[in-house]
């Protein structure tokens, strides 16, 4: 390439990035598709949840349990757990990144965002084996 065909192509950047060598953070592309990932995942076990609920409707406590405590019940439903809190952090994560615009208020709610979805879903996978290994 010469001279002349470098001059030809724009740039888009602004001086200050130049000057920082800023470009792309190239960091939002893995954080699509997991948000993609588990968007899929819960739309193929919310049927599943849907029809086991549904197939409860006047059931006691004891055939509630006897159904979650079935091994596939339980993986199934430690899934659907899983893939629900990580798309609800993923998901808050973005529009705390893209509506609070004060640095230190952003970072206290990303890490409470962090520990609140975590704690959920320790607290939901604890309730999950709890009920099926202690059948």
């Amino acid at each position: 390439m010469t001279d002349v065909d470098a001059k030809a192509i724009p740039e888009y950047r602004t001086p200050l990035k130049r000057a920082r060598r800023l470009g792309s953070g190239r960091s939002g592309t893995g954080h699509f598709w997991w948000q993609r990932v588990t968007a899929i995942v819960l739309a193929l076990l919310v049927p599943w949840l849907v029809g086991t609920l549904v197939s409860m409707v006047g059931a006691d406590l004891g055939q509630v349990h006897e159904v979650f405590s079935r091994p596939w019940n339980a993986i199934l439903m430690a899934l659907f757990v899983v893939a629900l809190f990580w798309h609800a952090k993923l998901g808050l994560q973005v529009v705390i990144e893209d509506y609070v615009h004060d640095r230190a208020t952003e970072l206290a709610l990303l890490v409470l965002n962090l520990l609140l979805c975590s704690l959920g879903a320790l607290t939901s996978l604890y309730a999950i084996a709890r009920i099926a290994l202690l059948a």
